[in-house]
């Protein structure tokens, strides 16, 4: 699911070289779809899931880092 020795935050997603992890995709990809919509309902739940992912992210590394 997480590889830290990694870096994240790729520019560019391929999907021919893929990603090392899950929480890779986020950053890769993922964080990036909510600048992609292209109607104003579409804006509008590509805010709230990007929100959702970001706590998601948020309390995943708080979890990892041995803080929860």
């Amino acid at each position: 699911m997480w590889i830290p020795d990694i870096p994240l935050g790729r520019k560019l997603y391929s999907e021919d070289t893929g990603d090392p992890s899950t929480i890779h995709h986020f950053y890769s990809k993922l964080l990036k779809l909510k600048n992609n919509m292209n109607t104003k309902t579409a804006r509008e739940i590509a805010l709230k899931r990007h929100e959702f992912m970001e706590t998601f992210l948020e309390e995943f590394f708080q979890e990892w880092e041995g803080m929860r």
